[in-house]
């Protein structure tokens, strides 16, 4: 057999948005807009939660944690496509792009095994209110955060040794506005069989597995909540759920649309909107979902506002 003439890639092109030239500085507005407001939102819920003695609870110590995740995982792809949006060199080379996707594997895996342990949180809360102090103590929440990360961080490990196993030869135009592993396996021109495998076999089962203890815990709930005589408890205790259950339903959502379908289904325009919605869209509005729909959270900032103004009022005077 005669060896093939291939010339081995250094570096990526990611095209991005590049299709709807016209449209870029109104793109670029947007999305940068959207990522102040991802970092600002998180940034405030983390604050309050560190700041605010009324808010160390478990749940509260978990949505600080995913308003880290989230800003972190926005971190990782928006800034690379904003810079991408204006300049005309695309590039990223090799090492950047490999980086970029194991962070990005990283923090979503953590964000899915996170939203699972948030719905844990809310049974024990629901569902064994007495045993919740004993359950959810200090050890349990920093035990259970730290598989979170470690399940990430293995996740992520996986597949970009398997990526870093394959050849890029020739073309190197990465129809996507971060290196991701569906728009990768399409330029290698090596067998990519055990890629495939793992993400039909292990990527699935990393995502379905919480999936579905998030949706037996909330059934589980849901039962207990309507066998509560109190209307007010019912209340309360949809209240608390009601946020985390929009929040999964966005991720998750955009996940299995984006990672789940056959590759012969995917196109470059649902590519893109499933992309934007869990990279950009979802982490902004993690934080005003858990802000503006929680009592306690809105006491919170309204009592380290009155603070900030009665302490800039005491050393005028």
């Amino acid at each position: 057999m005669e060896p093939q003439n291939w010339t081995t890639v250094t570096e990526f092109l990611l095209l991005g948005f590049s299709d709807i030239p016209e449209h870029q500085i109104s793109l670029f507005v947007l999305f940068f807009t959207m990522y102040l407001l991802n970092l600002l939102g998180n940034t405030i819920m983390i604050s309050l939660v560190a700041s605010d003695h009324h808010l160390r609870t478990p749940m509260y110590f978990f949505i600080s944690n995913l308003s880290l995740v989230d800003m972190c995982f926005s971190s990782v792809t928006v800034p690379q496509m904003l810079i991408n949006i204006l300049l005309e060199n695309k590039a990223i080379s090799y090492t950047a792009c490999m980086a970029q996707l194991y962070f990005f594997i990283t923090f979503a895996g953590i964000e899915v095994v996170l939203l699972a342990v948030m719905a844990y949180d809310r049974y024990v809360a629901i569902c064994n209110p007495l045993h919740y102090p004993m359950l959810m103590n200090k050890e349990t929440c920093l035990t259970l955060l730290g598989v979170c990360w470690l399940s990430g961080i293995l996740h992520s490990l996986l597949h970009t040794t398997l990526m870093c196993g394959l050849s890029f030869c020739n073309s190197n135009n990465i129809h996507h506005f971060f290196c991701d592993i569906p728009p990768l396996l399409k330029l290698s021109c090596t067998d990519t069989t055990l890629n495939e495998l793992m993400i039909f076999t292990e990527g699935s089962l990393f995502d379905m597995v919480p999936f579905l203890f998030i949706i037996v815990s909330y059934i589980r709930i849901i039962y207990t909540i309507f066998r509560a005589s109190s209307v007010s408890a019912r209340s309360k205790a949809f209240s608390t759920c009601s946020s985390h259950i929009t929040n999964v339903t966005l991720y998750f959502g955009s996940i299995f649309f984006m990672y789940l379908r056959p590759s012969t289904s995917h196109s470059l325009e649902y590519d893109h909107v499933a992309s934007v919605m869990y990279t950009v869209v979802t982490p902004m509005l993690n934080s005003f979902i858990y802000s503006l729909r929680n009592k306690d959270v809105k006491v919170a900032l309204k009592r380290a506002v009155c603070e900030k103004i009665f302490q800039r009022v005491c050393s005028v005077a």
